[in-house]
């Protein structure tokens, strides 16, 4: 089941330690915008985050337990994000990840999404994240953006 959560964040903890690599990004963001929740008999099994900011929303966290990952529930949730922001009317969704977490590119890329543009040297110690940080042998240093059309 998926719907609007209302609880406290601290309840998504590890969710969004699966989410973010940076404690400081994640104490950050956790408080901010608002929060679909996917549940499977009471337990929360994943989560997706929506920030509005300077006249744009943005896809800012998601993340599925590790024994649902694959199963659907974060496509489920980008599709009832997707509905509830093209209901209040928002044109475009945005999401952003690191440029070397080629698996995640391409999941958001087989939902729809769209490159939109690159931002370079984001990832650095100053914002958290541990100096050589690597996914699959690629550096983390540069962000991409995509843009999913509602």
């Amino acid at each position: 089941m998926i719907g609007w959560y209302a609880g406290e964040r601290s309840r998504l903890r590890s969710l969004y330690e699966l989410a973010e690599d940076s404690p400081e990004r994640l104490e950050a963001a956790i408080g901010q915008g608002r929060v679909l929740a996917a549940t499977d008999a009471g337990e929360i099994v994943a989560f997706l985050q929506l920030v509005e900011s300077e006249g744009e929303i943005e896809l800012k966290g998601l993340a599925v337990t590790e024994p649902r990952q694959g199963t659907g529930i974060g496509s489920a949730l980008i599709a009832r994000a997707a509905d509830e922001c093209r209901a209040e009317g928002w044109t475009n969704l945005l999401v952003s990840t690191a440029a070397a977490a080629t698996d995640t590119v391409r999941f958001y890329q087989r939902r729809g999404f769209r490159m939109l543009r690159i931002e370079r040297d984001a990832f650095t110690p100053a914002d958290g994240y541990p100096e050589g940080f690597e996914i699959d042998g690629i550096p983390m240093r540069d962000r991409v953006w995509l843009s999913l059309a509602l």
